[in-house]
């Protein structure tokens, strides 16, 4: 049975943070809300947490998993960002973006497109997620909270704890936040490929 957090949307309060990423760092998976739409985490490192993700989702292994990362700063320990693709991630972070970029050796394989060793690459603006990464400090692997069948992400977390409170540790309530997921634009080559149009604004990215 999973535990319930109602967290102030705008003024998270540091007591339940804490608790919630104790919960991470015991291997816990979470429901918490972002900039787009809900979405699961889990520790970057655990492997048994990442697969009840897999599970859930019905994820192969050709899914782009996300880090959720803080800044910029901390991004580029785990892609590699040329001067091009630095420039758009600075005009459009934080915000409702996910990037698909190379990654360092720093990501865990498991993480990574079996095939292009990519991964994607999300600041968010939400102060919930940026509360519970700056206490983890580091970044949160992540995904979408989109369940299997389903065209859009789950936005009510009194739904997703009727629905997944025997599959999850924790649900935080922050709210309704957006109903639509990221957008995803790849920045692996030289002219930025928008690949799935959602919550951010696309046009920025196609010429």
């Amino acid at each position: 049975m999973s535990q319930f957090f109602q967290i102030h949307p705008e003024t998270p309060q540091k007591r339940l943070i804490k608790q919630a990423v104790e919960i991470l760092q015991q291997g816990g998976v979470i429901a918490y809300p972002t900039d787009s739409a809900y979405a699961l985490g889990c520790h970057m490192g655990d492997k048994q947490a990442l697969e009840r993700i897999k599970q859930l989702r019905r994820l192969d292994d050709r899914h782009n998993f996300t880090l959720m990362c803080r800044d910029l700063s901390e991004l580029s320990t785990y892609a590699k960002v040329d001067n091009q693709a630095y420039r758009l991630l600075k005009a459009h972070t934080p915000g409702a973006y996910t990037f698909i970029l190379n990654a360092t050796r720093e990501v865990p394989k498991r993480l990574l497109h079996p095939k292009r060793r990519t991964i994607g690459i999300r600041v968010p603006d939400n102060p919930i997620a940026l509360a519970l990464l700056e206490e983890l400090g580091e970044p949160l692997m992540s995904v979408s909270l989109i369940l299997p069948g389903d065209e859009q992400p789950m936005t009510d977390p009194y739904e997703i704890r009727a629905t997944l409170e025997h599959q999850l540790d924790l649900i935080i309530d922050g709210g309704y936040c957006g109903l639509e997921a990221t957008t995803v634009v790849a920045l692996t080559d030289e002219v930025p490929e928008v690949m799935r149009v959602g919550a951010g604004d696309p046009t920025h990215f196609q010429s």
